[in-house]
């Protein structure tokens, strides 16, 4: 789909996140598992990851990245009007985990959860594009995982890829929406490729089901591989067809920081140049819904984005869900608003 004109457009004011200190390393991997450490890095791409210690939580690391995106673009907390929060890991089943985190910095309006997994700050970016459209006031969206505590100990395949950490971005109102086309899809009979079977309505927690092991987080690796290049392949060709460019006009790719094979697989199969890709893997892992805003952050504090890029984002999470999205960066000029 392509933005419409004449309705409130969307950009980003203020960006920022948050990782914690402890650090897992790929020496303490291969020693649990029994690995190479090198063995790692070819699979996966990443050399160290950051895990929560203990008072850590899902919320807990988004109020900080929230906080940072905020000072970034210059605003208090009760200027914003709505607080978007995309996360696969939240803080309890209920109340949301947005909830936490409104109380934590003070926000005014509503707030809300996004769960599309690994896809959720996409997600939350296209939902809060739709939001400012009919309410032109700042939002605060964050995506923030901690994979690490839903992890089992004893899974390898899981346990090389996953880090925690949290980022945030500010939306504010412009006369021309960043945000010029978008593809958006899912595919429920992929549910079981990755999933946390037991906790939800459908396995409520039982002595059998934390005896069973079933609260931590299954993956079906090969199924999760041919499906995330496979979709995410077809919805960059798609966004990029309503927008009427080809691959080698992107400026930036910034997909999921899921494992650096599927990107690289993704790079083969889109045509978007290599040296267009946005990656920090190597030192933060899979952080879920936060891999995208903080590796956004940090190429925007490197000074890497400038006004006019064409911003490529491509999501992939379990569901399966997929999301792309063309951004154009610094598009049309701000527009006044009231808080």
């Amino acid at each position: 789909m392509t933005a419409e004109p004449g309705v409130p457009g969307i950009g980003i004011t203020g960006w920022g996140s948050y990782l914690p200190e402890g650090r897992l390393t790929n020496a303490e991997l291969a020693a649990r598992f029994g690995v190479d450490e090198e063995w790692i890095v070819q699979r996966t791409g990443i050399r160290e990851r950051r895990v929560v210690g203990p008072g850590e939580t899902t919320a807990s690391l988004a109020v900080e990245a929230g906080r940072r995106a905020l000072a970034q673009a210059g605003l208090r907390p009760d200027q914003i009007s709505h607080l978007i929060l995309a996360s696969g890991t939240p803080e309890q089943l209920s109340p949301a985990t947005s909830a936490f985190v409104q109380r934590e910095l003070g926000t005014a309006g509503g707030a809300h959860d996004v769960n599309a997994e690994c896809a959720g700050f996409a997600y939350g970016f296209v939902v809060a594009a739709g939001l400012m459209a009919i309410d032109p006031r700042p939002i605060l969206l964050i995506g923030t995982d901690t994979h690490s505590l839903v992890v089992n100990p004893e899974d390898r395949d899981l346990g090389v890829l996953i880090g925690d950490g949290a980022g945030a971005v500010v939306l504010e109102p412009y006369d021309r929406s960043w945000l010029r086309s978008w593809d958006m899809g899912c595919d429920g009979s992929k549910v079981d490729s990755l999933r946390i079977p037991a906790g939800g309505s459908r396995m409520p927690a039982s002595e059998a089901t934390l005896r069973e092991k079933l609260h931590y987080a299954q993956i079906k690796g090969n199924e999760i591989y041919l499906n995330a290049v496979r979709f995410t392949v077809g919805s960059v060709k798609r966004t990029l067809r309503s927008a009427q460019l080809a691959p080698q006009d992107i400026d930036h790719l910034l997909p999921h920081q899921a494992n650096l094979r599927i990107v690289d697989s993704i790079l083969e199969h889109s045509g978007v140049p290599r040296e267009r890709l946005i990656t920090n893997i190597e030192y933060y892992g899979n952080t879920g819904a936060a891999s995208m805003p903080i590796a956004l952050a940090e190429a925007l504090d490197a000074g890497r984005i400038q006004r006019g890029d064409r911003v490529l984002f491509a999501a992939f999470g379990a569901g399966m869900v997929w999301l792309t999205a063309l951004v154009e960066w610094g598009a049309g000029e701000p527009v006044g608003w009231e808080s």
